[in-house]
């Protein structure tokens, strides 16, 4: 079983970045997917962006291409989701997951992180 921890969320204004990162209780798996998803207050859990852990593969949302970076560091067994021009509309508790599907499906992540808050200010 794998556990994950984010860090990284904060309160930050229209125009600014954060990083969140993801750390695992261990090495994941080569064939692990990791991805990140949101969820703001009366909506359902959305996709954001995910990455292949052995081969770096990285797929995006159509709301933060460009504007977000999926990553990894294989030798901290982290992934990072680095957000420039955050929006007000990106305001949602971020969590990370790991599953073994390439997918946007939050039900095929089989395990999750306990999520961090980011809330952007206009």
């Amino acid at each position: 079983q794998v556990q994950l921890v984010e860090s990284g969320g904060g309160l930050v204004q229209a125009g600014g970045s954060l990083r969140l990162s993801c750390a695992a209780s261990a090495p994941p798996f080569s064939w692990y997917i990791i991805g990140w998803f949101r969820q703001a207050p009366g909506k359902e859990r959305e996709f954001v962006a995910r990455i292949a852990w052995n081969s770096g593969n990285t797929y995006y949302a159509d709301s933060v291409k460009g504007r977000f970076t999926i990553s990894r560091d294989s030798a901290e067994s982290t992934t990072y989701l680095q957000m420039n021009s955050l929006k007000p509309e990106d305001t949602a508790q971020y969590y990370c997951a790991v599953g073994r599907r390439w997918t946007v499906q939050a039900s095929d992540f089989d395990y999750w992180g306990q999520g961090t808050q980011v809330t952007v200010s206009s």
